[in-house]
């Protein structure tokens, strides 16, 4: 820094504190001016109070968002394509009903149960993921985006113009020692500072639309998915519902007598063989062991319920009516940003790019991928 520019800034300094201290007071901006340097500053003050907790909404877990954030920090380190979404809960409760009803077995109609409801739960899971993916393109990445651009550079230019006011202040104040001229040109430069301050609030805060577009967004994101959830929950119910009534129908167990051998023998202390008859030996157990007779289940409604049951584990993921395709070739991302997979996998859709490219999501990871790689099976809304 030159000497007079050293000087000007201390110049500066000593005017703010005479402000401060001595109660000297400075020029006085008009009430238009503060009124929207008050409604900029509000609207700084917004976004980063609104975007966090956005975010905590999508994902409540913070020890989650921690984890996410690091892994995809290290991918990005490395040039690796993102990590994985964050783990919804309806997924994680869904994979344990999934893990049990499996060891159960689908012949069992609790097991069968269990397969069922984690698929749906899956399924919400994924349309939660299409919300998340949805609120960050059209409410989190606008406000993000308004801060460190416009708010910015307002910023920037309010900085400037209190610098130059105190200049010009100083050099008013000591008027007689320092020339006209130069108490002129620090005018002009503060008059300047503030033209260009007060245009770009007015640019900022006359773009009411766009708020009101990112916020329509966000609503119309959270209404889909709980559509979503609504429609495969009450597809769930009504399953659930048949099998109750099913299983009230199923003739109870009975129990009677266990059969034996007709003849136990058995070495007594002194090491001679005794044999039992078979009616001393049913009389000495009855009471004490009980036969089971188990009514075999109805083989024509096993095997339709196993037709019901999904191919593989990428079909019983799709939820129902959300936009999806299926992939008739693999497709290998080549940049950061496109989404992988593999033959016959079935991909969420979130958003058509253009004509050639599509966004979607698919076991848990989003990106972009070309349309000649697949094939629609539900398109996504005009």
């Amino acid at each position: 820094m030159s000497v007079a520019g050293l000087k000007k800034q201390f110049h500066k300094a000593s005017q703010l504190l005479k402000e401060k201290i001595n109660g000297v007071e400075g020029t006085k901006l008009d009430e238009e001016f503060l009124n929207m340097e008050r409604k900029t500053d509000i609207t700084h003050k917004m976004i980063l109070d609104l975007v966090p907790k956005t975010i905590g909404y999508l994902q409540p877990n913070p020890a989650y968002r921690a984890k996410l954030s690091m892994l995809n920090t290290v991918s990005k380190m490395r040039g690796q394509v993102k990590a994985g979404g964050y783990p919804q809960t309806e997924g994680i409760l869904g994979d344990c009903m999934l893990h049990y009803g499996n060891e159960l077995g689908a012949e069992s109609g609790f097991g069968y149960a269990l397969l069922e409801m984690g698929e749906a739960l899956k399924q919400v899971a994924q349309a939660r993921d299409c919300m998340d993916v949805r609120v960050k393109r059209t409410f989190i990445d606008p406000l993000q985006s308004l801060q460190q651009k416009e708010l910015k550079e307002i910023g920037y230019h309010l900085r400037k113009l209190e610098g130059r006011r105190l200049d010009f202040d100083y050099k008013n104040r000591r008027k007689g020692k320092i020339s006209d001229s130069e108490i002129k040109k620090a005018f002009e430069k503060f008059e300047e500072s503030k033209e260009l301050a007060e245009r770009s609030m007015l640019n900022l805060l006359e773009r009411d639309v766009q708020r009101l577009q990112h916020l329509s967004g966000l609503l119309g994101a959270v209404i889909d998915y709980h559509r979503q959830s609504c429609q495969i929950l009450e597809d769930l119910r009504s399953n659930l519902q048949s099998r109750i009534t099913d299983a009230s129908n199923q003739p109870k167990r009975e129990f009677a007598s266990k059969s034996v051998a007709s003849m136990v023998c058995y070495t007594d202390t002194y090491g001679f063989s005794t044999c039992s008859s078979d009616t001393e030996i049913t009389e000495a157990l009855s009471g004490k062991y009980a036969q089971v007779v188990v009514h075999p289940p109805d083989k024509v409604t096993i095997k339709s319920q196993k037709t019901d049951m999904p191919t593989s584990n990428n079909d019983r993921a799709r939820p129902v009516e959300q936009p999806c395709c299926r992939a008739i070739f693999s497709f290998e991302p080549e940049n950061q940003g496109e989404l992988g997979f593999k033959e016959g996998d079935v991909i969420i859709l979130t958003s058509q790019i253009d004509e050639n490219w599509c966004e979607g999501m698919n076991r848990g990871e989003s990106g972009s991928f070309p349309i000649n790689h697949v094939k629609v099976i539900v398109p996504l809304p005009q």
